[in-house]
């Protein structure tokens, strides 16, 4: 049987370096004050020597976990994925939040958290003595929350709340909500849509009214109506399928419909079928979030595409930045989408306007 081959540490990189072990703790944690000369000749014994940084041996060295928890709501994340509805969310926060840890030697760890449980404060407190995190990432509801933000602010760890617009505590950053609702009723009047619905989602999300304020606004600059062409809805398909029904049964309905998430444009697309009516030749659809569902449809879904992998990148970085000593950013820091335009957005029919 052959010898183990013996463990690579830190000393036989500071041996091999010629440097203190100090110098190369700086180095794997990516600190200042560090000579780019020096930096190299550590990362070339780095690499010689084939050492790999331990998470735990970093934690014995000083006071941070070297760990990112990011939080999610529990019931909504479930339900999409026993619905195996084609959501990435989830996906999405991972690719984006663990590829930036790793640039730093950082981990990121998921967690899920129910909105409306009793036991939220509980649960929370728990899983930060578990993990002791360097920082945490919130995403809706929960970046909004008064409980889980003063209770994150008391134990004075560095958290980003994603769609959030802030407060006094954490670093709030946004997917410019209200703009991206703003360009896709934008592109519906720049076809001659005149009469555009708008299928909201649920009020506990603040991001909800943004998309609100968004669509009014464009509609009121154009000076078009929005009486009676605004729905809400849950971001559910049912949800969606009931506000469709609703928009499209009134005597003068929509030519277009903006959908506040990709479940509820899926119920509006089902819904224009069973009516009779064609997609894109009489109603026009938008949707939001743009995953993968959505291009297979029949016709593909123009949609608002949800920069959820560059926001939670960019949270990883000004989390770390705050460990480091960085001051909290004045204001949210936004993250800006795009509109994909596809397959179910045309001119309006002659004769509706």
């Amino acid at each position: 049987m052959g010898r183990r081959r013996q463990s690579v540490t830190i000393r036989h990189v500071a041996a091999d370096a010629g440097v203190s072990l100090q110098t190369v703790s700086r180095v794997i944690n990516n600190e200042p004050n560090v000579r780019p000369e020096m930096k190299e000749r550590v990362r070339a014994s780095i690499d010689r020597l084939g050492y790999v940084p331990s998470i735990a041996a970093q934690r014995m060295s000083g006071s941070r976990s070297y760990l990112i928890l990011a939080i999610n709501d529990r019931e909504r994340t479930i339900a999409d994925w026993q619905g195996r509805q084609g959501g990435d969310w989830v996906d999405q926060m991972l690719f984006g939040g663990m590829l930036k840890c790793a640039e730093f030697g950082y981990r990121m760890i998921f967690e899920l958290v129910d909105t409306h449980n009793d036991h939220v404060e509980r649960e929370l407190r728990a899983a930060i003595a578990a993990l002791q995190p360097d920082g945490v990432i919130l995403t809706p509801p929960h970046s909004d929350s008064p409980l889980i933000v003063g209770l994150l602010d008391q134990q004075k760890i560095p958290f980003a709340r994603i769609g959030s617009r802030g407060g006094a505590a954490g670093i709030a950053l946004t997917m410019d909500d209200e703009g991206s609702a703003r360009r896709a009723t934008r592109h519906l009047t720049d076809l001659g849509h005149r009469r555009i619905g708008f299928i909201a989602g649920p009020p506990e999300y603040s991001l909800s009214r943004w998309r609100i304020d968004g669509w009014e606004g464009e509609m009121t600059a154009g000076g078009l109506p929005t009486a009676g062409l605004l729905v809400e809805g849950d971001f559910t398909y049912a949800s969606g399928a009931a506000a469709a029904r609703q928009l499209l049964g009134g005597i003068d309905p929509p030519t277009a419909i903006i959908a506040s998430s990709d479940q509820m444009a899926l119920a509006t697309l089902e819904v224009a079928r069973a009516k009779g009516l064609d997609v894109p030749g009489q109603l026009s659809i938008v949707s939001f979030d743009n995953t993968p569902v959505v291009r297979f449809t029949q016709p593909a879904l123009t949609a608002v595409d949800q920069p959820v992998a560059e926001i939670t990148s960019r949270a990883v970085e000004l989390i770390i930045a705050a460990q480091r000593g960085a001051a909290r950013p004045a204001g949210p820091i936004r993250v800006q989408g795009g509109l994909v335009p596809r397959g179910s957005t045309a001119a309006p029919a002659v004769g509706h306007d």
